[in-house]
């Protein structure tokens, strides 16, 4: 095997830890009482886990395949990605968040926004997961952030 078949091996290795132990992971950097409970009873842990790979190798995917332009591999358009991706997945959460926990009449509107402000670290650290992971097929962006 090859050095681009072993990261891409290793990155999807990382996110499938990161979804196994996504509860542990989570209430590693944020816990509260009441609202861990919640989180994890209504299994919101699992949704805004896979909503957070998805979106951080969706964005990864969409740099180095969809735009992948000679215009557009600097690593400061690669950074605006990650910027973007990491600001747009939990937002997506929250939203989903909210609407499950409306549903059950939860009130935790500052606990969400807290998770939320974590889940921006995981979501950026996924993306970087991604991209090293795949960037070795592009044909323009495969040296961004970073020459090989």
């Amino acid at each position: 095997m090859d050095k681009k078949g072993i990261y891409l091996i290793t990155g999807i290795v990382a996110t499938v830890l990161f979804w196994v132990f996504r509860v542990e992971v989570y209430e590693g950097l944020f816990q509260a009482p009441g609202f861990s409970d919640a989180m994890y009873n209504t299994g919101i842990y699992g949704i805004v886990g896979l909503i957070t790979a998805a979106m951080a190798w969706g964005a990864a995917a969409i740099f180095y395949y969809a735009i992948n332009s000679v215009q557009f591999c600097r690593w400061w358009h690669w950074l605006c990605i990650l910027a973007i991706v990491t600001i747009m997945a939990p937002i997506v959460c929250y939203f989903v968040n909210s609407s499950i926990f409306d549903s059950e009449n939860y009130s935790y509107a500052a606990e969400m926004v807290s998770f939320e402000g974590v889940n921006m670290i995981f979501t950026a650290v996924l993306y970087v997961v991604a991209s090293f992971s795949i960037r070795w097929w592009s044909t323009n962006c495969r040296h961004t952030p970073f020459p090989q």
